[in-house]
């Protein structure tokens, strides 16, 4: 046997089991590493997508808190405001109320002294007519109708 020749059908053995493997056993091999890599790379890229689409959402939720703070604080400063409106319209009304009660009060002295005015009227012209009746009764006589006139002065 000769080693040429033996070498020689290696050579050919393996060339015809590299033609087989690259013709039937390869393709298959190759199919399924391109498969996994596109897998692998999808994966990859869903990831970063996904890390994207956290940060995206994570800034646009910080957004939107920002906003509705704003908004809370608006409506906060809208209420303050409407509060302060609240008070300064019950403030006022107080104040309207407070002069209606008093000048009610003070029409209301008003006509007292008015009727006090009057009963004193009435109690100053029985006074009067009862002291003339009195220096009409007696003398005329000037010492008893000073008298008579302290004596009314007296009951004034």
């Amino acid at each position: 046997m000769n080693i040429n020749a033996t070498f020689l059908g290696q050579m050919i053995a393996m060339a015809v089991f590299l033609w087989f493997c690259s013709k039937y056993v390869w393709p298959p091999f190759m199919a399924i590493m391109d498969e996994r890599k596109k897998k692998i790379a999808d994966g990859l890229e869903a990831a970063a997508r996904a890390e994207k689409d956290l940060e995206l959402a994570q800034a646009k939720s910080t957004e939107q808190l920002k906003e509705a703070k704003e908004e809370a604080a608006g409506i906060i400063d809208q209420a303050n405001k409407r509060a302060a409106q609240i008070v300064d319209e019950a403030k006022q009304q107080a104040k309207v109320e407070g002069q209606r009660i008093i000048d009610g009060a003070q029409a209301e002295i008003e006509q007292e002294v008015n009727r006090a005015r009057e009963a004193l009227r009435a109690r100053v012209s029985e006074i009067a007519v009862a002291g003339a009746e009195k220096i009409l009764e007696g003398s005329i006589d000037q010492a008893a109708n000073e008298e008579m006139l302290n004596k009314l002065a007296s009951e004034l």
